[in-house]
């Protein structure tokens, strides 16, 4: 095993009690390259880059480790064709990203930057320089995974009234922690004196802190970002401290990094930090050992809980559930965006699928239930742990035998359920009931699912809407059968559907739910 970059001496340790490890942490590019033929595993940090030519290079290895909790400097990709386990140490950071954005929090209301800066100037300024006290203030927590509850938990331990906002996590999470849950961020936004931010970085959350979110506000509300520097639209930031919109603002991300130039440096009311949330010396040293038990777990045949690409499965296994983890990931994907997270999932495998060990599958499904709601990759061996994290509980049947297809996926929460199955040579997911009522419609990218009162015109009606908006359908169905005067309808469209034709649909007659979904197959 070759390490490579510096990591704790307790993780160094740990893997010299257990293999033969080589710390070379001088080598260039091309010595590494040259050399690492001879090894099983390597553990790197940042500044080592871990391309598809080294892992072409790479004979012998099986394991990647990144003391540290992104990937960026990997190529996954490359890694996976090789079967080769790329882990992490997710979570090492944790406890450091939550104490920093206290300390924002703190700095920003009693101005400890400020006032440092004036008074090393030679300035002593009490009267400019008074601030806030915390006590009894309320904290808005915007994104409630793991960092944001730790952020709530020490919040309300400076007496502090949280408030938080998640549709990913359950209900019950938000009681076990004392945290009022809001139903929507603009209630978030209108409650809370300050908004410290949490969300995971995606498509869905660039920009989500926007113009519009500011405008909802308190005018003596002050933002606090230690999460990423792209939820944040910072032109809209910049604009809502300079007008007077909100009071101030705590920041350690930023859009781009490194930057040591950003409109909002010197700006009244602002404390700013350079990406310092897991710079401490006990998260450096965490991420140490995790990723050594990590890497010696994925050596040894155990479970690497800190996987970020596909662990691997036996060859026979892989035959039959494999082509049915692209239908799991959807169906979970469709039930997390429809039903939400409260209620117990069921989850049911009929058929030849009863008959095997399906946990691969119940990973799949639950992988879709939280993808888009947490930072970093979501696979199939963290899933479940991501999942538990947010207070979801499931349960799994297995039945051999399966009334309509030869192999069906059924989820369920409350009164809500989704089945499909798969068709063809390629094994394309298919979409067979929703809400108990048989459909058939072959799942695309973006999916549309109804339930209206089954009276003439109502099928023209969404198509008109959604011609109207540009927005061409692909493929449409509406279940045979109907349940109190009630059917269901689902279309798949070519491009995802503005809310405002959304809320156009959902305000016809007869139409009682609407929902779009953007799917991925992971």
């Amino acid at each position: 095993m070759l390490i490579c970059e510096k990591i704790a001496p307790s993780g160094v340790d740990f893997l010299s009690e257990r293999f033969d490890v080589d710390v070379e942490l001088d080598w260039d590019a091309d010595q590494l390259k040259e050399r690492i033929g001879d090894y099983d595993a390597i553990v790197v940090r940042s500044a080592t880059k871990v391309t598809a030519e080294l892992i072409d290079a790479a004979t012998k290895l099986s394991v990647v480790g990144r003391a540290g909790t992104g990937v960026d400097n990997v190529d996954v990709e490359a890694a996976t064709r090789r079967g080769i386990v790329v882990c992490n140490a997710a979570g090492s950071n944790a406890v450091s990203a939550a104490e920093h954005a206290i300390a924002l929090l703190l700095a920003q209301a009693r101005n400890v930057a400020h006032a440092h800066a004036s008074l090393v100037d030679g300035r002593w300024e009490r009267a400019k320089f008074g601030g806030i006290e915390v006590t009894g203030k309320t904290l808005g927590v915007l994104g409630f995974g793991r960092i944001g509850q730790m952020v709530a938990e020490r919040a309300k331990g400076l007496s502090m009234e949280v408030v938080a906002y998640d549709p990913f996590v359950a209900e019950s999470r938000f009681r076990d922690l004392g945290v009022e849950r809001a139903e929507e961020p603009a209630d978030l936004y209108a409650a809370a004196d300050f908004i410290s931010l949490h969300l995971a970085s995606s498509p869905q959350t660039r920009g989500f802190v926007d113009a519009e979110a500011f405008s909802q506000m308190k005018p003596t509300a002050r933002i606090i970002n230690a999460a990423r520097g792209d939820v944040v639209d910072q032109d809209a930031l910049v604009q809502a401290l300079t007008d007077g919109t909100i009071a101030g603002a705590g920041i350690d991300v930023y859009p781009e990094e490194p930057t040591t130039e950003s409109p909002l440096f010197g700006l009244p009311g602002v404390v700013v930090t350079p990406h310092l949330g897991a710079s401490t010396s006990e998260a450096q040293d965490r991420a140490g050992a995790v990723v050594a038990e990590q890497v010696a777990a994925a050596l040894t045949g155990g479970m690497v809980t800190h996987a970020v690409n596909i662990p691997a499965v036996s060859p026979e296994a892989l035959d039959v559930l494999g082509p049915f983890m692209p239908l799991a990931r959807q169906l979970g994907q469709l039930l997390a965006r429809i039903a939400g997270v409260d209620s117990p999932i069921e989850i049911s495998y009929e058929g030849r699928l009863g008959e095997e060990d399906t946990r691969l599958l119940t990973a799949s499904v639950l992988a879709g239930m939280v993808s888009g709601a947490v930072e970093g990759p979501v696979n199939l061996v963290n899933a479940t742990s991501l999942a538990a994290d947010r207070g979801i509980e499931w349960a799994e049947t297995n039945s051999p035998r399966a009334v309509d297809y030869t192999n069906r996926i059924t989820v369920r929460a409350g009164e809500v359920s989704m089945s499909g199955t798969t068709v063809g040579t390629t094994s394309r997911p298919r979409l067979v009931s929703a809400f108990d009522q048989a459909i058939e419609l072959e799942l695309a990218p973006h999916v549309g699912i109804f339930l209206y009162q089954d009276v003439p015109g109502q099928v023209g009606r969404v198509g008109t809407i959604l011609g109207t908006a540009d927005v061409n359908i692909a493929s449409m169905a509406v279940s045979p059968s109907k349940r109190e005067g009630s059917a269901a309808m689902a279309v798949t469209v070519d491009s995802p559907v503005p809310s405002t034709v959304v809320e156009e649909i959902g305000a016809l007659d007869g139409f009682e739910s609407v929902w779009f979904v953007d799917l991925d197959d992971g």
